[in-house]
């Protein structure tokens, strides 16, 4: 796809002959044009029509005298395959950045210079993209040679991006803060509703941005909790995902339902929900796949079809895009000694086509000790859990259940047993091949498939996530909303409140101190968990008498005998001091044995509670493929067709 593009801008480069510093950034051919007035004409440029501005003026800061030699420049060819080198991260950012350079904005006679502030922001949030592939910040991106200050009157060339989300959408006359529309919302309207809904309970709630889709719409989230932006020691950690397949959009809407719901009742003084947010930490990210959405509500509700928008702009299935750890876990299984937990992720994965969505999603889940994760889709009615990959590969259908078999059917029951639907006794509804199973099902004994995000959840993290099935209709009529919220408030406030199912607590040694990345072990169940930073776990578990160790290196193992009601519906507290190991051998339960070859956590922001990398990023040095020393980077062979107009100052040796 690139190389075509490539071809036909090489060929327009030989015609239009312009200033390319083969020497490098600091080349006397590009500086910043002083001129105070300019000649306006209109922006004429393709991968600059949807700047914020229309008319642009030559020469420019490079000294492109002309549309064409701009057009047939190294610098502006760069921004045209910019996000497919990069996958998407930094989309459009980086391009709206570098056509603010490249055709500067010009208003009644003069060009207004972008504002450093954004530049800096954008290269420090985008530095570590470079770094994944090897490529020297582009230098026409230089933040102190061709941005301004606020005092020259600066303006913000993503501005555009934010345009329309921030404006308030009136209501109806006459009705109460406390209404909820039940419409589909756009993607406007969905950030819209969620801000509107951050503003009016800002001591429970706000939001945040976990990254960018491929076609560079905010992945947002809102959070509620009773100290909204920061994890509280013992405080679990939840989150509710929908719209991972842009055409099933019930469980975008449940979302976005579900945190004007919160919001309000908490108001309101229901005790309920006051206590489900004064105890609980909710993230809700109502549309993981915001451009796939775009596609399905085009054709609209009732004509949307079993698969379009279903993929992301990439044409990517995001289920299907997560690493197959489950392969690993079962090849593990079978090794005495072996951790089947918390298993890295291979370096090959990152070699391969892995959507900003999936990337933003997997950094996220680094970012806070989730224990417990829901992921609505469409399509059918039930509810499914982990593992959704066959032990036997060649198997379509077989039962595959992980070590915790027994707490997984307990948090998949814990949806459908309250759905009215999924309750009901008619086998000629929809679902209704699931009744005789309760509407739960094993998901790879529903059908079997390999890279899903469950499955990721489960063996990556500590986090335990279910696939609810919302019903038969992926793109329903608007009619049919308020029944859908109906059927599903209970359900998910029923879901969310399970994650105090079990034990928690501290691990610390003799002196108070937390211990972060112990493990907390139960005998008979192959599955560890480890301790946050501040030293707090949360162990999922059925009720029963259980045997759990809690160890790290460097201290000795406390066992621990622990039984939990089968009425208990607050997590038990379950402390542990460790003792340090006195001189000589060190005993502590083995670590995982990760000898196999290629296996590795992405480094930096990914692994579990690190400070996070700008969201969305991919690990650094992720795709630097072995090659001989001095070999050029692998994206250079892209640039080989300009002749001599080589961007060598994208090289960092």
């Amino acid at each position: 796809m690139l190389l075509p593009l490539l071809a036909a801008l090489a060929a327009a480069a030989a015609a239009w002959p312009g200033c390319e510093p083969a020497w490098g950034p600091a080349g006397g051919c590009h500086r910043p044009s002083a001129s105070d007035s300019a000649t306006c004409e209109d922006l004429q440029l393709t991968t600059c029509g949807d700047a914020a501005y229309n008319q642009t003026a030559f020469p420019t800061a490079l000294e492109h005298r002309s549309r064409g030699a701009v057009e047939s420049s190294s610098e502006y060819i760069l921004l045209s395959v910019l996000h497919h080198l990069l996958e998407g991260q930094c989309n459009p950012d980086l391009r709206l950045l570098g056509c603010a350079v490249l055709a500067p904005r010009c208003e009644g006679g003069r060009v207004r210079r972008p504002c450093r502030r954004v530049c800096e922001a954008l290269r420090e949030a985008c530095h570590p993209a470079f770094e994944a592939i090897d490529m020297a910040w582009p230098y026409f991106l230089d933040c102190g040679r061709y941005f301004g200050g606020e005092e020259e009157g600066c303006y913000d060339p993503l501005e555009k991006l934010r345009g329309g989300l921030d404006v308030e959408e009136v209501l109806p006359s006459g009705l109460p803060p406390t209404f909820i529309h039940f419409i589909h919302h756009s993607y406007a309207q969905m950030v819209r509703v969620l801000k509107r809904t951050a503003a009016r309970c800002p001591h429970i709630a706000k939001t945040y941005s976990i990254g960018r889709s491929f076609d560079g719409k905010e992945l947002l989230v809102i959070e509620f909790s009773g100290r909204p932006g920061q994890h509280e020691l013992m405080e679990p950690e939840v989150k509710l995902i929908g719209n991972i397949h842009g055409n099933e959009v019930a469980g975008r809407e449940m979302l976005i339902y579900l945190a004007q719901y919160l919001c309000s009742e908490y108001l309101l003084g229901t005790p309920r929900i006051q206590r489900l947010l004064n105890t609980t930490r909710i993230h809700l990210l109502p549309s993981m796949n915001p451009d796939g959405y775009e596609v399905a509500a085009a054709e609209g509700a009732g004509y949307n079809g079993w698969t379009s928008g279903r993929q992301n702009a990439q044409n990517l299935d995001l289920n299907r895009n997560f690493p197959d750890l489950t392969s690993e876990f079962y090849r593990l299984i079978s090794s005495r000694g072996a951790r089947t937990d918390h298993i890295p992720i291979s370096q090959y994965y990152w070699w391969g086509k892995v959507a900003p969505e999936t990337k933003a999603v997997m950094k996220w889940m680094g970012t806070a000790p989730f224990v417990l994760s829901a992921s609505l889709h469409g399509g059918d009615l039930v509810v499914s859990y982990p593992f959704d990959f066959s032990q036997n590969p060649h198997e379509e259908k077989m039962f595959s259940p992980t070590p915790d078999e027994k707490m997984f059917k307990l948090l998949a029951r814990a949806y459908a047993d309250v759905h009215p639907m999924m309750m009901d006794r008619s086998e000629n509804r929809c679902g209704g091949n699931f009744l005789k199973r309760g509407s739960i099902i094993n998901g790879a004994d529903w059908y079997s498939f390999t890279g899903g995000m469950s499955d990721f959840n489960y063996l990556h993290s500590n986090c335990f996530e279910i696939t609810v099935e919302l019903g038969c209709v992926k793109f329903p009529p608007e009619e049919a909303l308020y029944t859908l919220w109906q059927h599903n408030k209970e359900p998910l406030l029923n879901f969310v409140e399970m994650v105090h199912r079990g034990i928690k607590g501290v691990v610390m040694d003799k002196f108070g101190k937390p211990i972060k990345n112990a493990r907390i072990s139960v005998k008979g169940i192959r599955h560890d968990i480890t301790t946050a930073p501040d030293g707090d776990y949360w162990r999922l578990l059925p009720p029963g008498s259980h045997i759990v160790i809690a160890q790290a290196p460097g201290y000795s193992k406390v066992i621990k005998k622990v039984t939990i009601p089968a009425r208990m519906k607050r997590a038990g507290r379950v402390d542990f001091i460790l003792q340090p190991l006195g001189i000589g051998p060190k005993k502590f339960l083995q670590g995982p044995q990760r000898s196999s070859p290629g296996l590795q956590d992405p480094p930096r922001g990914a692994g579990p509670y690190r400070e996070p990398e700008e969201a969305g990023q991919e690990p650094l040095r992720a795709r630097r493929q072995p090659g001989a020393s001095g070999s050029k980077p692998w994206w250079w062979a892209y640039f080989t067709s300009l002749s001599q107009h080589k961007p060598r100052w994208l090289l960092k040796y």
